[in-house]
């Protein structure tokens, strides 16, 4: 059976003030997309609903970019971040 979602990313860093996390993507990413962070402590769900790159607000990011996104809770460096398949 074919996996629900695909990773997409890992957490390289974590703004607690801002509640946003920097993540380097290795696929691509839209605002819209349903993700989960997962680590040894982490396990978010949530839909991006802001996204930036270079301080700037987009809508979609490519493979190697690193984006800022807003996220509901804490996460960590190296969370691993998936996108749910729909």
């Amino acid at each position: 059976m074919e996996s629900p979602y695909e990773r997409i990313g890992r957490v390289t860093h974590f703004y607690a003030e801002a509640s946003v996390a920097i993540i380097e993507l290795v696929s691509s990413a839209r605002k819209g997309d349903r993700i989960i962070v997962r680590g040894s402590l982490t396990k978010l769900q949530q839909t991006i609903d802001s996204m930036e790159y270079e301080h700037v607000q987009i809508s979609a990011a490519e493979p190697g970019q690193s984006v800022g996104i807003k996220v509901v809770g804490g996460v960590r460096k190296n969370d691993a971040v998936y996108r749910l398949k729909s």
